[in-house]
């Protein structure tokens, strides 16, 4: 059964999070309230994690572009969605510019917002298992000794056996064994395979 996203709804009015909150939690979201940015921070300082921060712009303290820049500078893994009750363009298109992932004025259209969080989310999903990817990539090629990455840098960059035993001066067999380890290792299927990993690594244009 797929993990529901964890919410955060961030809002000075007890009425809005307690209606949003209710409508947000029929459409199988895991939300978690908050009566300012303050606290949502503190949440996460103990550990907590968000897929979505759904924040209003104008509280008491900590304003919402004010939550979104702090959000950024802790590089913490989670889509922004502002909303105000004085929803003013130049605001708005500040919010986007800064990293906002949407922006909506008060009173909520429900069902736009439920869908925006839901494509947040996605996004946000999306990244996270790149990152899990690349993380596993980088284990594995961390097992290759420093002439087994050579080869593998190279043979991502289009040389071929010959090429790369005359560019390092070994022997074409020992470069086909250390070829054949590299796709072990990394778990490569084919060229392409290696290609794409060697990319993802920054190792290969």
């Amino acid at each position: 059964m797929q993990k529901a996203d964890q919410i955060a709804l961030i809002d000075d009015d007890a009425a809005v999070l307690d209606a949003l909150g209710t409508y947000l939690r029929k459409c199988s979201f895991e939300v978690t309230a908050f009566a300012n940015a303050q606290a949502f921070l503190e949440d996460v300082d103990l550990g907590h994690t968000f897929t979505c921060v759904v924040s209003d712009v104008r509280m008491p303290g900590m304003t919402g572009l004010e939550l979104q820049q702090e959000i950024i500078g802790r590089s913490l893994r989670c889509a922004v969605i502002l909303a105000t009750g004085y929803g003013d363009i130049p605001t708005a298109v500040s919010a986007v510019k800064a990293g906002a992932f949407d922006f909506f004025e008060k009173p909520f259209d429900e069902e736009r917002l439920a869908d925006s969080i839901r494509a947040a989310a996605a996004k946000v999903n999306a990244i996270e298992t790149e990152v899990e990817y690349i993380d596993q990539i980088r284990a594995r090629v961390d097992q290759l000794s420093e002439r087994q990455r050579e080869v593998m840098i190279l043979a991502a960059q289009g040389y071929t056996n010959k090429e790369i035993a005359r560019k390092m001066q070994i022997g074409t067999r020992t470069v086909e064994s250390y070829r054949a380890w590299v796709m072990e290792r990394t778990g490569a299927r084919n060229l392409a395979d290696l290609i794409r990993m060697a990319m993802r690594l920054g190792m290969a244009p």
